[in-house]
């Protein structure tokens, strides 16, 4: 959709509280209304090397490191969503197979679900295009690493669960 002024306005789906898609709609900008939820999808992207990719994001985007993240646009599902962040933020493909989904949780505060991705690939950065709109830059952090950063304030808040998450989930002991 584009607005009078010639900006892009993305819309994303509304869910009930079973996680199912109501076919209603809101834009980017707005919360959703009381009783509907948005989606929210995150990638933890591991190397064989074990180390983690780790986004540092764009001083518009706050500029805290964090995980690729994103919310579907209306149509997405929560597969194809994060397929569309990876390759937008990252400028890689993702096949459908190569992502697990490892985690799912409602948030009542924030009016969403977050669906958690693990992904074990090996990406070249130097054949990645960042969207320099939201990242600025990119790292493979060894999960200590990740830790620190974490630690000290300077990983994106909302992702700090999620990263913690998804580091016992694939360690087997949530």
């Amino acid at each position: 959709y584009i607005s009078e002024r010639g900006v892009t306005m993305e819309k994303r789906d509304l869910y009930n509280i079973e996680k199912i898609n109501t076919r209603k709609t809101i834009f980017k900008e707005e919360r959703p209304p009381e009783n509907f939820y948005t989606l929210v999808v995150l990638a933890l992207i591991q190397n064989s090397k074990n180390e983690i990719l780790v986004q540092k994001r764009s001083k518009q985007k706050g500029g805290e490191f964090g995980l690729t993240s994103g919310h579907p646009k209306s149509g997405e599902t929560s597969l194809s969503g994060i397929i569309t962040e990876i390759k937008e933020e990252l400028g890689v493909e993702a096949k459908p197979q190569e992502l697990k989904l490892m985690y799912s949780e409602r948030d009542d505060v924030n009016r969403c679900f977050y669906d958690l991705y693990y992904l074990k690939k090996d990406y070249d950065e130097n054949e990645m295009k960042l969207q320099k709109e939201e990242v600025e830059n990119i790292y493979w952090f060894p999960e200590e690493k990740v830790n620190e950063l974490c630690d000290n304030g300077t990983f994106k808040t909302s992702h700090i669960e999620a990263f913690k998450i998804l580091l016992e989930k694939l360690s087997g002991k949530y």
